[in-house]
């Protein structure tokens, strides 16, 4: 147990107070502070711990940790010269953080355990029983159905080893052998007659750590099979069980004929019994094959298999097993698991993780999505860099997505806390820029500018390579001695902020060029990080497809399930000169052509230029020419960006345009 004494009672000393207070290892002796009215005061004396107004007669060996949360610096040092050799003495500054973690690290309590708490709703809410043991054959997951089939409690299975609690338990054979056993017979202690599947559980690195079993009781079935010696009688026999079921349950004979639903099949199919008796085992298929055809053709049980159902076309997931009698085959039985609620909360969850996202106007790591080597390198790269108070400079082409990595980096890092601050250095004039970079004085009123906006957190400077070389100067006075005067000021404001630069410009040319200054360059280069081109990780599109889907699901207000596979071929195929963002924009103009009743995307709802299409192609086949147009326009506009090296007032002389023309182009074409 260590001893602490808290100095200040303020609101940081109160704080850390009723932290240290929920720690088992950690106790407050005293909590000392001149006012008695400070809340870390007021809460010690509801809490019978000792308060004191002064500190130096507390001083003793017993006091392992000092905390000195006043904020007065001679405090401080009075505390360092008089503390124990054998005391730690943390300041205020430390203190604080050590706040921020605990803090952090409740709130992740809090997220396991409610993960933890849904999974074990899950887990507990299905009919099949479910054991794990560790590599020492210790039991370390026992649901409630494996509790109702073994009559042993869940408390007395934890923690045993599994052949203390099934005597013919064949999983550490399992885990030894790393093979999986399926439908295998097993009679419980119990007297409980199941079929069991056992499966060795395996880590990333495809190391054993463990093994599995799902079991099912089959002991009224197997009454059924050794009592009952035809299918009339069957039906009989099930048909108050099967009726009393919330999971859809139909059963055929031997020739796949249906002789039994219950009411659960008819609401989750939408079949009634005069849609489904005496028809063919394929009426209620809306995509798949029949599992009692196949069950019937192999006289061997099939568990787990998605399908789509009904007249809604339902996603369930089905079990069927063979009914044999005296050896013979007399049918199937067959339950139905209804999975469209659980698919639509899942994907409310995703909904919900995007909304908040947005809410909070920033990103993380995780959305950053890829698992190509180039973008985890690239990932790596900027977790380091989160972590470090270095400036950061990011290089990628137009929509690589710099904008995200830079918000992820300024989340992960220690300024996360502070405001992030994004500008533009290509969308202004030079003298308007600097009055909204460094602020400016008027008439005696000065007004702050991004750097003073951005105190303490992080400043974005997008498209870097297009500031002048005055700018350049002002802004490597910042890097260097972190000071900046005001347009129109005289005396120099001091900053503390965080530099993360982007550009899409080949800057050593530029430097050569000399439109970029060299000693900018290398200030800014101390870590750079290279955002790699769609095109240059396409393995990553259906992963990106997917994830952009959910957000233009939420912002359209549709339900689109995913891609058919012509489409992502098509997606895949794609040089995507736009990148990241024009992704985004395909699949939202792909999702405008969606009927009401359409679960994917596909092929033809993708641009028609993206297609290829031949010449051979009819006249009804032709796209509307404002399409072709817009099209035609947008993969110039990309093209000459890229021969510009992203230089928009290059691009603009290029093709003989505006300034302010070229900038509503590349937002209409979402290639800024």
């Amino acid at each position: 147990m260590q001893n602490i004494l808290i100095v200040g009672a303020g609101n940081g000393g109160y704080a850390l107070l009723k932290l240290i207070e929920q720690a088992d290892y950690l106790q407050v002796t005293a909590i000392v502070d001149i006012n008695d009215e400070a809340p870390g005061i007021i809460y010690a004396k509801q809490h019978n711990i000792p308060t004191y107004n002064e500190w130096r007669s507390l001083l003793s060996k017993d006091i392992q940790i000092i905390i000195d949360v006043t904020g007065q610096k001679e405090v401080f040092y009075e505390l360092l010269q008089n503390r124990p050799a054998t005391a730690v003495l943390i300041p205020g500054e430390i203190a604080n953080l050590i706040v921020t973690l605990l803090e952090e690290k409740n709130s992740y309590i809090q997220i396991i355990n409610q993960r933890k708490a849904l999974q074990d709703l899950i887990f507990n809410s299905i009919e099949e029983g479910m054991i794990g043991i560790n590599s020492q054959g210790i039991v370390n997951f026992f649901n409630k159905s494996a509790e109702r089939m073994t009559l042993i409690p869940v408390e007395e299975a934890m923690g045993k080893h599994v052949v203390d609690v099934i005597s013919l338990s064949e999983l550490p054979r399992i885990y030894e052998t790393g093979k999986v056993e399926l439908n295998k017979e097993l009679t419980l202690e119990s007297g409980t007659k199941i079929v069991t599947s056992r499966y060795p559980m395996v880590n990333n690195e495809g190391k054993r750590i463990g093994a599995f079993a799902v079991f099912q009781d089959i002991s009224e079935v197997v009454r059924l099979a050794e009592e009952i010696t035809n299918l009339t009688e069957i039906q009989k026999m099930l048909e108050a069980i099967i009726y009393s079921s919330e999971d859809a349950i139909s059963v055929v004979d031997e020739d796949g004929k249906g002789i039994l639903i219950n009411p659960a099949y008819t609401r989750i199919t939408g079949f009634s019994e005069e849609e489904v008796i005496g028809k063919p085992a394929t009426a209620d298929i809306s995509e798949g094959e029949s599992i009692h055809l196949k069950v019937l053709q192999t006289k061997k049980p099939i568990r787990g298999v998605n399908l789509r159902v009904g007249k809604e076309e339902k996603d369930v997931i089905v079990n069927v097993a063979p009914i044999l009698v005296n050896n013979q085959l007399k049918g199937s039985v067959g339950v139905i698991h209804d999975m469209t609620e659980m698919r639509g909360l899942m994907k409310e969850l995703d909904r919900a993780r995007t909304i908040i996202r947005t809410l909070e106007s920033s990103y993380s790591f995780e959305d950053i999505v890829g698992i190509s080597d180039e973008i985890n390198l690239a990932i790596e790269q900027a977790k380091l860099a989160a972590n470090v108070p270095i400036t950061v400079l990011l290089r990628g082409e137009v929509g690589a997505g710099k904008d995200l990595f830079a918000h992820a980096i300024h989340g992960e890092s220690s300024r996360s806390m502070y405001p992030f601050v994004r500008v533009n250095c290509s969308s202004l004039e030079e003298h308007l820029l600097e009055r909204e970079l460094f602020g400016y004085q008027e008439e005696g009123i000065t007004y702050p500018g991004k750097l003073e906006e951005a105190f303490k957190g992080t400043i974005f400077l997008d498209e870097v390579g297009e500031l002048t070389k005055k700018t350049q100067a002002k802004l490597l006075q910042v890097l260097r001695e972190n000071v900046f005067v005001p347009v129109g000021g005289t005396a120099p404001k001091h900053v503390d902020v965080r530099i993360i630069a982007a550009s899409s410009l080949n800057l050593e040319k530029a430097m050569r060029e000399g439109t970029f200054r060299e000693d900018f360059y290398f200030q800014l280069n101390r870590m750079p990080i290279y955002i790699p081109s769609l095109r240059q990780r396409k393995k990553d599109i259906p992963l990106l497809a997917e994830r952009l889907l959910v957000k233009l699901n939420q912002e359209f207000g549709r339900n689109i399930e995913g891609f058919t596979n012509q489409a992502l071929e098509i997606l895949c195929l794609y040089d995507w000169p736009g990148n990241v963002r024009e992704l985004e924009n395909i699949i939202s103009r792909s999702m405008i052509f969606l009927q009401p009743n359409d679960r994917l995307v596909d092929e033809r709802h993708l641009p028609k230029l993206m297609l290829q299409l031949s010449t051979e192609e009819d006249e009804d086949s032709i796209a509307p020419l404002s399409e072709q147009m817009d099209e035609m326009e947008k993969r110039v506009l990309a093209q000459a960006l890229n021969i510009c090296e992203g230089n928009k007032s290059k691009t603009a002389k290029r093709l003989n345009i505006s300034l302010r023309s070229l900038y509503y182009k590349l937002e209409k074409y979402n290639l800024v």
